[in-house]
């Protein structure tokens, strides 16, 4: 057991960012595995575009829970690779609506099998004693109810 492990509760966000990398280094060999040139990063934006056809990029940065200037990252390089394509909103000049480009449409089919497959595995990983998605779902709850930061500089002051 290394240092990080030994640390226990302290060292909850490195275990997760390694847990996450993990995932998204595996995940990034499986869609190899299928022949699809997919970086797991991108998932986010092309399920949801998948799923509510036109947004808005802020609508989207909302969707997927990431920073606005993160999610543009994003969209610039799903855009790069000819995956989404976007235009400017009638009623709006500033906003641009981002939607999946035939590339991207095409890339979907490709992929829904590779979905089936990572979901069920997955959900195998996931499905042990404590069961990983629940107690995710319960910490985000807590913490949109009252951040992390919230918390301590109440503890702090409390203290």
């Amino acid at each position: 057991m290394n240092i990080i492990d030994e640390s226990g509760i302290l060292a909850i966000s490195t275990r997760l960012q390694r847990l996450s990398e993990q995932l998204r280094k595996d995940g990034a060999m499986i869609y190899k595995s299928f022949g699809i040139d997919f970086e797991p990063k991108w998932f986010p934006v092309i399920f949801t575009l998948h799923h509510k056809t036109m947004l808005s990029v802020v609508e989207i940065a909302n969707e997927i829970g990431y920073t606005h200037p993160s999610t543009i990252s994003l969209l610039k390089e799903l855009e790069k690779q000819k995956l989404i394509q976007s235009k400017k909103d009638k009623q709006d000049e500033r906003r641009r609506l981002i939607i999946l480009s035939p590339k991207g449409l095409e890339l979907i089919e490709k992929m829904k099998p590779v979905w089936e497959l990572v979901s069920k595995v997955l959900g195998e990983i996931a499905d042990n004693e404590n069961h990983l998605l629940a107690a995710i779902n319960e910490a985000e709850e807590k913490i949109a109810m009252q951040s992390f930061y919230q918390r301590a500089m109440q503890m702090k002051k409390e203290g």
